[in-house]
């Protein structure tokens, strides 16, 4: 769940519009901001009723013929090297490779990918390089290779470990085989993320905190819990499961927070990290930093002079392989608009339980803080944000209900 790029969960009647890149051309200049890569990988093997993100099936009308992995990183590279003008000269600190199931990829495929990119890119000696696995996907060797061939942290998508769990959230791998890959990983990756689910169908708060209790037994550097949600245009909002009442899920949330508070930094919504082991990449998310997508579906914000642009890669692998080998790799294109970048900056930097200084507000937005006192004093009196100085950070009330806390910056509200 980690690493991609991520739009608010916000209604979207209530989400703001953006603006066409001639509407911003007062904005103020933005001063210089940091740069993460993000490669989306589209296939996998079987697609997950609870999944919206932009994955497909491979072996559907594939007709048992391979994965095209060598045109997909050449199409990668080719991407890149379109895109290198609106960040020419810049530093990357991170790189996620996301999808999908990256670990489809050979162990060979990444190494060029990543040969290629640091060929072209100004990549930090010591940047973080996450890709994302599928522990049915996986064995020892591929892990050893990733790790060879300069990824430096996995992030395994467990979500539980009983295998009736696993069989209604649609994966393809069973508990002991999380188990297994849990245990290589460790063995090849001192940096290592798992992902872990809650209120799925028909779970109980003790099976719940059975697998939050496997999971620790691994001494994971991160983890990350998510509530399991029904998300538009996926299979279980055409079929809905039978999913454990809010309050289930509420007392669920309380009670792995709690087992891990002793432990571990909760320092957003969902993640949990050893401390000085905090998704490098994800940070730079909620902190309103900048990143490139490149691959099928994937999504980019980057300050330029004078505007804030948002793309979209063309989202059907063919078309985008197509598209890419025309020059043409984006399918949308739009500069923020000045009235919409308080609530863009909120909808990351409020997943900080620990808030955010006044200043990064300003160095993000190239807005001073005035613009938004109104929606601060409402929040405030709402209890759902408090000030302490110069710093920022939702209220416990604020995190529960961050949806909406965001409302208060939206155009019409600020």
């Amino acid at each position: 769940m980690t690493g991609r790029p991520t739009r608010p969960v916000i209604p979207l009647h209530l989400q703001a519009h953006s603006a066409s890149p001639d509407q911003v051309s007062g904005s103020r200049h933005l001063a210089p901001v940091p740069l993460a890569l993000y490669v989306h990988f589209p296939w996998c093997l079987q697609k997950c009723p609870y999944c919206d993100f932009n994955s497909h099936a491979w072996p559907a009308g594939s007709g048992g013929s391979a994965l095209p992995e060598q045109d997909y990183v050449a199409a990668l590279l080719t991407d890149l090297e379109q895109a290198l003008p609106l960040i020419w000269g810049r530093r990357v600190d991170s790189i996620f490779f996301g999808g999908g199931t990256p670990s489809l990829l050979s162990a060979a495929a990444v190494e060029t990918l990543l040969g290629g990119l640091r060929s072209r890119l100004r990549l930090l000696p010591n940047a973080e390089i996450t890709l994302e696995a599928n522990p049915g996907t996986v064995d020892a060797a591929k892990f050893a290779a990733y790790r060879a061939a300069g990824v430096n942290r996995l992030s395994l998508g467990i979500q539980s470990f009983a295998d009736e769990q696993l069989l209604a959230l649609g994966r393809i791998h069973n508990g002991e085989q999380a188990r297994r890959a849990i245990e290589t990983a460790a063995l090849h990756f001192d940096n290592f993320n798992l992902d872990l689910m809650y209120g799925l169908p028909g779970q109980t708060l003790d099976q719940a905190m059975a697998d939050l209790r496997t999971a620790l037994a691994y001494a994971p550097p991160h983890l990350s819990c998510y509530q399991l949600t029904i998300e538009p245009n996926t299979a279980f909002a055409a079929r809905p499961p039978e999913l454990p009442e809010a309050d289930a899920c509420a007392d669920m949330q309380d009670a792995i927070e709690g087992e891990l508070a002793a432990a571990y930094v909760h320092y957003e919504t969902s993640a949990f990290a050893r401390r000085g082991k905090e998704c490098r990449h994800n940070l730079n998310y909620w902190h309103f930093g900048d990143y490139l997508g490149i691959g099928a579906g994937a999504h980019s914000k980057l300050t330029l002079p004078e505007r804030i642009l948002r793309q979209m890669r063309w989202k059907q692998p063919q078309t985008y392989l197509a598209r890419v080998a025309a020059g043409k790799s984006v399918q949308e294109e739009h500069a923020i608009s000045p009235a919409d970048l308080p609530v863009e900056f909120m909808m990351n930097a409020l997943r900080l339980l620990g808030g955010f200084e006044a200043q990064l507000f300003e160095a993000r937005t190239g807005q001073p803080l005035t613009q938004i006192a109104a929606a601060l004093q409402h929040a405030e009196r709402a209890e759902l944000l408090e000030r302490n100085g110069w710093h920022i950070a939702p209220t416990d009330r604020g995190r529960r209900f961050l949806n909406r806390l965001l409302t208060a910056f939206l155009p019409s509200q600020a």
